[in-house]
């Protein structure tokens, strides 16, 4: 038996940090990944596609968006798709399910709502225990009947569920699921969700994390993949597989800026992360640092040209003015130069706020020079 494992695609997601075209591009990406799963799973000929959680971001969708997954499902009717519900789509009375109940799932689209074993496929040598939520957080354990669940003799059992093996330190924990819900269900295999990044947690239980990363603390931990499970029988020990299906990257970074170098050492790590398609990459940057007014128009210059490359640049501080001489030869002579060497000296001593304002005002009249001069260099 092979099947694709994924979860957490949280459709209509909202992304507040990203202007409007982000946002728009990004939730796009969130529905066009479901057919890069049904690709993979045709790729690798598997039979199924085990949803384990969250398909919805929140519990009361729009119509469109409640319809859009299904519609990128329906695509692929030679899949079967089995989905459960998650602490953010939770099956509630009026809910989600229930609306899409009354609307009608396609026959290749299985919600597993009632707790009941299922066959995966028509052959049923796989059959599907589903462990799906109810409430938003359950203080129970939602895959405890796994273990008295009763499936034909001989079947693979696959349990699929939406909660947490770990509390990370919390006093109360929510929807935990036992470690070892595996083995003590007699499981082939323990699809879960909740967890957004990849994760082995042991030989037969796994996280697929969501397919589509979404939040710079989800890079690092594998999020933008599903996993191909490959079951010869039983008793056997899966094989399982990561595939990246995710289109973008995230990435944050952090940089110290004092001279020339370091602006040019920066863009050039920043345009590498993938230099063949950067309009994929979202960054979050950090800065600290101190520049003379050159180095600020230089580093300005950069950021200017790496927002227009990339997806999405979020930028949390800059560097500081460190006044230098030879700045003020870039405002040449008479009133710009005095007032610049006024600001300069002001920028270089004297309370932050005041040094803020100082070279705040310093750099936009390096802006207004720069523009004028760029002015008596054109042809009218």
């Amino acid at each position: 038996m092979r099947f694709v494992h994924t979860s957490d695609w949280q459709v209509g997601k909202v992304f507040r940090f990203a202007d409007d075209s982000t946002q728009s591009v990004l939730q796009d990406q969130r529905l066009e990944v479901i057919g890069r799963i049904g690709r993979l799973a045709r790729e690798q000929g598997a039979s199924a596609v085990v949803v384990a959680g969250d398909i919805y971001d929140h519990e009361i969708p729009v119509d469109r968006t409640l319809r859009q997954p299904i519609e990128r499902m329906r695509q692929f009717p030679d899949l079967c798709w089995h989905l459960i519900a998650g602490n953010h789509d939770p099956n509630v009375p009026g809910g989600i399910w229930d609306r899409l109940h009354a609307i009608g799932l396609p026959d290749n689209i299985t919600a597993h709502l009632d707790g009941r074993p299922a066959p995966m496929d028509p052959a049923g040598a796989a059959w599907v225990i589903p462990g799906g939520l109810k409430r938003r957080h359950v203080a129970t354990d939602p895959t405890a009947d796994m273990d008295s669940a009763e499936t034909p003799p001989g079947v693979i059992r696959v349990g699929l569920a939406h909660g947490s093996v770990r509390d990370f330190g919390s006093e109360e924990v929510q929807n935990r699921i036992a470690i070892d819900r595996a083995r003590r269900a007699g499981l082939s295999y323990l699809a879960l969700g909740d967890w957004h990044g990849q994760q082995r947690i042991d030989e037969r239980t796994w996280y697929s994390g969501t397919p589509e990363i979404d939040g710079f603390d989800r890079g690092g931990d594998g999020g933008g993949h599903a996993l191909v499970v490959d079951l010869a029988g039983p008793n056997a020990l899966p094989e399982v597989t990561s595939h990246r299906v995710g289109r973008f990257v995230w990435h944050r970074d952090s940089a110290t800026l004092t001279q020339a170098h370091d602006i040019a050492a920066l863009e050039h790590r920043l345009r590498n992360i993938d230099p063949q398609e950067a309009d994929r990459v979202l960054v979050w940057l950090d800065v600290r640092g101190a520049l003379s007014l050159e180095g600020l128009q230089a580093y300005q210059d950069m950021l200017d040209a790496l927002g227009s490359a990339l997806r999405l640049l979020r930028v949390d501080g800059e560097p500081t003015l460190l006044p230098h001489a030879d700045d003020l030869d870039l405002f040449g002579t008479g009133a710009v130069r005095a007032a610049a060497a006024i600001l300069s000296e002001r920028a270089g001593d004297g309370p932050e706020a005041q040094r803020d304002i100082a070279t705040a005002a310093l750099r936009r009249l390096a802006l207004m020079v720069n523009a004028a001069d760029g002015r008596k260099g054109t042809v009218s």
